[in-house]
């Protein structure tokens, strides 16, 4: 379908395609890609977000389900509760998905994802100086070897192992060089270079991801593959996983609806809808049900997604402005990139300041109603006049209102709460000094 459509267009001189224009394909451009979902790692960090077993499951089959190829499940070592969610989810059945859990550098956490049932282990460790100095303490020399012992022991308990670098968009690409070099030969089936801050302009990327790949190539005589995880916090994570697969990269760290800790990660359904549609790659992804998993994440989460949001908001085919209102009863792509029954969407359109006269028309016509030129302005001043009488600042206080209900949902505990248990369970009062509440 969204072959026949904008190639019929493009032969009969409708629209020009600068996408598809051979100086604009980038030479290394994979044949295939393979999306790698981390919504229920990465995206159940968002804060205060908290998933029964039964909606990680739900969430987990839709995946499988929609044609991802890798899920990464969770991270067991993090605790008991954890631990027995992996499992269970490692023990359902998956018609054709990879399930991937994650793991620190360490025996113990490997051992964790080796008794979950899990066959596939995505080991992770920053390695740049701020990392080193402030969170891991630790030498350079210990970090690297506790890298290529883990990999090593688990290559020997029969697990696939991936291997992502945390920070490493803030890490001098020697030392990248030197760690993935340590990693591919103990055994890494794949390497993850991770924007954990979204620091990177996509021809950052691009710089970055075309010299490891180059210096890799040279220094291990094979090609390796590289996976990208990119976090939003400029609003650029769709736009650099692209610039990364522009540079080759075919596995691509996703969330659904770019759920994630601070600002999200690359949103599945952006990087899949670009993909396809920009770069003519088919990603194996049933984009039909994409926006029904984005509905069932949203309800899981509790969080709303943004009306504005590109693909799955409310607004991406709504339409108020007459102008746009006519070109979309004319036709679907004068005013949207793409049909939105593509992914079982439907076009809205409203009658409102924007004026609204051929709205109206055709919805007189469809119910067989003939109006003069008068009847219908009047028909569309009243429209106007509700609107406009509508009680703006009862709607603002109504928002406020949801909004604070929504803040409330997601606060954590508070400072004193957290004292109050504290004191329950230690039976000792803390000396602090007056201060504000916050949340924790």
């Amino acid at each position: 379908m969204r072959k026949t459509i904008f190639k019929k267009l493009e032969a009969e001189g409708l629209i020009a395609n600068y996408n598809r224009l051979r100086k604009n394909l980038p030479p290394r451009l994979p044949e295939k890609v393979f999306i790698w979902d981390e919504t229920l790692r990465e995206g159940v960090q968002t804060p205060t977000v908290y998933l029964t077993y039964i909606e990680k499951v739900k969430l987990a089959k839709m995946l499988d389900e929609i044609g991802v190829p890798i899920i990464t499940v969770g991270f067991p070592a993090l605790s008991e509760e954890e631990r027995n969610t992996v499992k269970k989810i490692a023990n359902e059945g998956f018609r054709q998905a990879t399930i991937v859990a994650s793991a620190r550098a360490r025996k113990e956490d490997i051992d964790a994802c080796l008794n979950c049932g899990i066959r596939e282990i995505l080991v992770f460790t920053p390695y740049n100086g701020l990392n080193l100095k402030y969170r891991l303490r630790m030498a350079k020399e210990q970090v690297l070897k506790n890298t290529v012992e883990s990999i090593e022991y688990a290559k020997r308990q029969g697990a696939t192992v991936d291997f992502l670098l945390e920070d490493a968009s803030r890490t001098p690409l020697s030392d990248i060089l030197q760690i993935f070099e340590a990693a591919v030969k103990a055994g890494a089936d794949k390497l993850v270079v991770a924007d954990t801050v979204g620091f990177l302009r996509p021809l950052s990327m691009r710089y970055l991801i075309s010299h490891i790949k180059d210096e890799l190539h040279k220094s291990l005589g094979k090609e390796v593959n590289i996976s990208v995880h990119c976090h939003n916090d400029f609003g650029l994570a769709t736009a650099n996983t692209l610039a990364a697969v522009e540079e080759g990269v075919a596995y691509l760290h996703t969330c659904i609806a770019g759920f994630g800790e601070r600002a999200g990660v690359a949103p599945l359904e952006e990087v899949v809808m670009s993909l396809e549609l920009l770069y003519n790659i088919d990603t194996g992804i049933d984009v039909k049900k994409l926006y029904r998993l984005v509905q069932q994440t949203e309800k899981s989460f509790a969080l709303p997604i943004q009306f504005h949001k590109p693909i799955v908001g409310e607004n991406s085919f709504s339409f108020e402005v007459d102008e746009h209102v006519n070109g979309m009863l004319a036709h679907p792509l004068l005013y949207g990139p793409f049909p939105p029954e593509m992914i079982e969407r439907e076009i809205q359109l409203y009658i409102g300041k924007g004026g609204g006269r051929s709205l109206v028309e055709k919805k007189l016509e469809a119910a067989g109603i003939k109006a003069t030129n008068w009847q219908i302005d009047e028909i569309i001043k009243r429209i106007k006049a509700v609107h406009e009488s509508l009680d703006k600042g009862g709607a603002q206080m109504t928002f406020y209102q949801i909004k604070k209900l929504m803040k409330e949902l997601r606060r954590g505990i508070t400072e004193e709460e957290f004292w109050r248990i504290v004191e329950q369970v230690t039976k000792q009062k803390p000396k602090l000094p007056q201060q504000a509440s916050e949340n924790m």
